[in-house]
């Protein structure tokens, strides 16, 4: 199975979001951003729609987390080497970010996190540790 990951986050100022991603170094895909939302490319595969609550809201019936009190998600980012921890880390905390932790390292993992503007907790990682083996028949195709 090929599947994409994409996480819906509601952000106060859509524009000071953009902003705010733009100076970690991360793009946006402009055929799904318009006035509503913008669609953040964090990988291949994986998206984060920043969308204005009222159109969030159209999505669920459940009311929106204040993201400034509540831990919501941990939304984990995957680098190649601990220096773009760093930097994505210190970029975001220079464009308007506050600090979640101190830069850790876990059992080969090194990792630092912050949270964005409107309070969502993000984590940086970058993973020293061999690769799990896939479980058996994970990825054969049925038949």
């Amino acid at each position: 199975m090929t599947a994409s990951l994409i996480v819906n986050l509601a952000v106060a100022d859509l524009d000071r979001s953009v902003a705010f991603f733009t100076a970690l170094g991360f793009g946006f895909n402009p055929a799904l951003t318009d006035d509503n939302g913008a669609c953040l490319v964090v990988g291949d595969n994986a998206y984060v729609m920043l969308l204005r609550p009222a159109f969030f809201s159209a999505f669920t019936t459940k009311g929106i987390a204040d993201s400034a009190t509540t831990a919501e998600a941990i939304l984990a980012v995957t680098v190649d080497s601990r220096a773009e921890v760093d930097r994505i880390v210190r970029a975001a905390l220079a464009s308007g970010g506050s600090p979640a932790n101190d830069p850790e390292e876990i059992s080969g993992v090194y990792g630092w996190s912050f949270h964005d503007p409107d309070g969502h907790l993000w984590e940086v990682l970058n993973m020293d540790v061999p690769r799990a083996a896939p479980a058996p028949g994970a990825g054969a195709e049925a038949g």
